[in-house]
């Protein structure tokens, strides 16, 4: 069950409308990186985790909720912005950037050409609110969001997604000079900030939680690295000492292709170089299979069953 506050929770400002900066909002209120996919992924994911993982069902829908309102302070930013497009026309247009259209030279009318051709409902259609688009009018998809029903899978997802709406608010931020809308978008960024360390900390409370999922993998191709480009070499951690997970060590392979003839394409390769045997891994991925999946039964009652439980 919802509430809305009609008060936000950052209180958006702007200095001066900018319809421009406007149309580059729109990727964080219906792009690829935006509150929308952000608050609905953790949204769909909670459902799996709320009987077996109720701490993080819990959690996820705190976080989807609180997107939900980011998306609210992004809709309501870019209204601000647009300010003399939708309702106020008559009254702020010597200021209005649609205005200038009328009164301007070549570049201001193909300027506004442009903006046309590349996302036509923002104000065509729109009348200049915000559309459930990205910065080029490709409508939200619900492709956008990922869901495994894993939380080892899915709480990986959600710190990417929060590195790239992160980004995303750093790169904006440098479009415009307005001060009042840098705090906005400062206070967005901070906040994915804040949900990469609850999701990372999530994650730390799942043991073991890698590699993602229940199964180990094959030992004899875990700590492989494949040298698949011609030039000089490049080291570091991620090809020589040990691995960060299994601690294992990097078996460099500088000639990929001659290691590919001589396994017959890997089906000959052998455990003597590996620091764990298959059997070993195969223990490993059913004490963890069994493990989770016994937790999962025992949180759902036999018979019927009760999403809520009312006090």
């Amino acid at each position: 069950m919802f509430y809305h506050a009609k008060e936000l929770q950052f209180n958006a400002r702007v200095s001066a409308p900018d319809p421009k900066f406007a149309s580059l909002l729109l990727e964080q209120f219906g792009g690829v990186n935006g509150e929308l996919k952000a608050a609905m992924q953790y949204f769909v994911q909670a459902f799996s985790v709320r009987q077996p993982y109720p701490e993080q069902y819990d959690m996820l829908m705190d976080i989807a909720t609180e997107e939900f309102s980011h998306l609210e302070i992004v809709g309501a930013t870019i209204q601000m912005l647009l300010n003399g497009v939708n309702g106020e026309l008559k009254d702020t247009s010597e200021q209005s950037q649609i205005m200038q259209l009328v009164g301007g030279g070549k570049g201001e009318k193909e300027s506004m050409i442009h903006e046309a051709l590349v996302n036509p409902q923002f104000l065509c259609l729109s009348g200049g609110s915000p559309t459930v688009t990205n910065s080029q009018g490709v409508p939200w998809s619900g492709s956008y969001v990922n869901a495994n029903g894993d939380p080892t899978v899915d709480l990986r997802s959600n710190i990417a997604a929060e590195s790239r709406a992160k980004i995303v608010y750093e790169y904006l931020m440098q479009f415009t000079n307005d001060s009042a809308v840098k705090e906005t978008l400062n206070f967005l960024m901070t906040r994915e900030i804040a949900h990469y360390q609850m999701f990372e900390a999530a994650l730390s409370t799942l043991e073991p939680n890698f590699p993602p999922g229940v199964k180990q993998g094959d030992p004899r191709y875990s700590n492989l690295y494949f040298n698949m480009s011609k030039g000089e070499k490049a080291k570091g951690p991620w090809n020589e000492g040990v691995s960060s997970q299994f601690k294992e060590p990097w078996q460099y392979i500088n000639e990929p292709g001659d290691m590919v003839k001589a396994t017959q394409g890997f089906w000959d390769l052998q455990e003597e170089n590996a620091a764990r045997t298959m059997e070993e891994a195969e223990e490993v991925s059913k004490q963890v299979s069994k493990e989770r999946s016994e937790h999962i039964k025992n949180s759902v009652p036999d018979g019927s069953n009760q999403w809520s439980r009312y006090s």
